[in-house]
């Protein structure tokens, strides 16, 4: 049962089986041709290959997604596949992040129209951003739409941290539901899920991003994990999270050991970069980043394959 909050509204508990924050979150690229279209087929087998193998969510137009180089249509035209493909099977979560409220506004609309589960939602600005306009901004996509919100804390991209105190006072607003946190910088993951869950009402979910940190976080009890590995590795890593959530700590740590090369490739040359190219090598596309992005040097490809080779021992 939804759990009453002290202000009066029910919110889901992240127990319940289609709450679409919990659990592993994958986070496929959009790949698209040169002038920005959506290339449909190459995103349908992308898709397709997350959810056949059961991941909870799949997040189309987060970072990996490149949601920031695609146009309004081109936005509109992936999620309603994304409907159309796995809609039903798994939440589909809708990243509606954009430099104008009421461009945000209008993408939270589509979403909620086309069928979409949840929108994940990040503070993008050019100007930096006061914490009551993060929250106004905040505020108006939540009027846009019915659907839950996650809280995008992003600040490498977005340049703004969210506070626990703004953190707060969004989770007053019923729709925001879940915050997906960067990495701790001290790696104590125990410490900061406990500091959020004491400030945060019950059944909000706290989840991470930064694929190398979903062995501690899930062993530390984070609700969610949302990872860039899972929009093209999805069963590895779905046995990674599954394997932490479990507490077997000595089967995570061999498990999380099989992708350590590819932990390294993410962090020298960008996860984002990297994907696009491994989902190249493994024929889903031959799209490539949206420029002015380059991508990952062919001098990469074979350390990559082997990154690759060494997942199927997971």
């Amino acid at each position: 049962m939804p759990l009453p909050l002290a202000h009066g509204h029910l919110r889901q508990t992240s127990e319940d089986p289609m709450h679409p924050f919990q659990g592993l979150s994958a986070f496929p690229i959009t790949p698209a041709d040169a002038d920005g279209r959506v290339l449909q087929p190459d995103l349908r087998r992308i898709l397709r290959r997350a959810a056949d193998a059961q991941v909870d969510s799949v997040c189309i137009l987060g970072s990996t997604g490149g949601y920031a180089y695609l146009d309004p249509d081109q936005r509109h035209a992936a999620t309603e596949l994304a409907v159309d493909e796995i809609g039903g099977q798994v939440p589909v979560i809708v990243g509606v992040g954009a430099l104008r409220t009421d461009v945000a506004q209008a993408l939270a609309r589509h979403a909620t129209a086309s069928g979409a589960d949840a929108l994940l939602v990040a503070p993008v600005s050019y100007t930096p951003l006061t914490e009551d306009e993060v929250f106004a901004h905040y505020a108006a996509i939540a009027e846009a739409s019915d659907l839950p919100i996650c809280i995008y804390n992003n600040p490498t991209t977005t340049h703004f941290t969210f506070t626990t105190g703004l953190l707060t006072r969004l989770a007053a607003i019923p729709a925001i539901r879940a915050v997906k946190m960067p990495l701790p910088a001290n790696g104590d993951f125990a410490a900061e899920i406990a500091h959020l869950r004491a400030a945060l009402p019950d059944g909000f979910s706290i989840g991470y991003s930064g694929d190398w940190g979903c062995a501690p976080a899930m062993l530390a009890g984070a609700d969610a994990f949302y990872s860039v590995a899972a929009g093209t590795w999805p069963a590895e890593m779905l046995r990674l999270l599954r394997t932490a959530q479990s507490g077997d700590a000595p089967e995570t740590a061999r498990i999380d050991k099989a992708f350590e090369a590819m932990w390294a490739l993410f962090k020298a040359s960008s996860s984002f970069r990297t994907v696009h190219r491994a989902a190249n090598l493994l024929g889903l596309t031959n799209a490539q980043p949206p420029r002015p992005i380059l991508p990952l040097p062919a001098a990469h490809d074979s350390a990559l394959r082997q990154a690759m080779d060494a997942l199927v021992t997971v």
